[in-house]
């Protein structure tokens, strides 16, 4: 992911259906259609700049590139950058698949690595297709805008609470329905392994990066137990699952905490 915000010539030839000037053709005639690239000019008028896009795969070719997923950095972040980044997400499809939808995310510079915060922590502001949308967005990007150091916050308490071996694999084996169905047989501690030194730490918010990184970039070995079929897990690229393992994930480390240290993560 770039550490400069996108252009947006750069944003045409990585994802055209930005630019987008009609939904798709299966949609209503009541349906209100806002392009893409609007929503993105008035998000960088309140400071925020796109620094990555993504385009869902689908299996209809006839809806391939109406659903895309946009991840932007404040002007202060992208003017400084930390360890850690809060940034906001934006999410749309113009085949009625979804409205847009507005949320919180952490971008953790050291692995590359994005997590999506759980509902639980920080809604999701709908931006609906229909009616206004200018104060919907504004009011989104405000609210995100004021909730960054309380993240920023939280990001401190999770490295504060430091996990045993035992817990960390408590964690794991919670974290492998969010993956993985029922009669797929993985062993947990492969969800542990790190792939850089600066992650051979104890901390939940290091613990919880390791194991993100696993459940989506695959490479983890398993078992099919109905089929007695060995395999290796690919590499997640469906924008959706991401959002469900990354928000799962978050709602577990949540959970950690308070009951690790229930005052102060309460207090975050």
């Amino acid at each position: 992911m770039s550490q400069y915000p996108l252009r947006n010539d750069e944003l045409l030839a990585q994802a055209p259906a930005l630019f987008t000037e009609e939904p798709h053709f299966e949609v209503s005639e009541k349906y209100h259609f806002i392009p893409t690239i609007d929503v993105i000019e008035e998000i960088r008028a309140n400071n925020w700049y796109p620094v990555s896009v993504s385009e869902a795969s689908v299996r209809d070719d006839e809806k391939q590139g109406y659903q895309q997923h946009l991840r932007f950095r404040h002007f202060d972040d992208l003017l400084t950058p930390q360890e850690n980044a809060v940034e906001l997400l934006l999410f749309n499809s113009h085949d009625r698949s979804k409205s847009f939808s507005i949320s919180a995310g952490i971008y953790r510079f050291v692995c590359s690595n994005g997590l999506v915060i759980a509902d639980s922590v920080f809604e999701t502001y709908k931006i609906k297709h229909l009616g206004e949308r200018e104060n919907d967005v504004a009011n989104a990007v405000e609210s995100i805008t004021a909730i960054k150091p309380k993240l920023m916050q939280k990001i401190q308490t999770l490295e504060s609470i430091q996990l045993s071996q035992q817990e960390q694999e408590s964690f794991a084996k919670l974290s492998i329905p969010l993956r993985f169905e029922k009669h797929i047989q993985i062993n947990h501690t492969d969800l542990l392994v790190p792939h850089r030194e600066e992650d051979t730490k104890d901390d939940l918010y290091t613990v919880l990066n390791v194991i993100q990184e696993n459940l989506l970039r695959g490479n983890i070995s398993g078992v099919n137990k109905e089929t007695g079929r060995a395999f290796t897990s690919r590499e997640i690229t469906s924008i959706g699952k991401d959002v469900e393992v990354n928000q799962g994930l978050w709602d577990i480390a949540e959970r950690i905490a308070f009951i690790k240290q229930p005052q102060m993560a309460q207090a975050a």
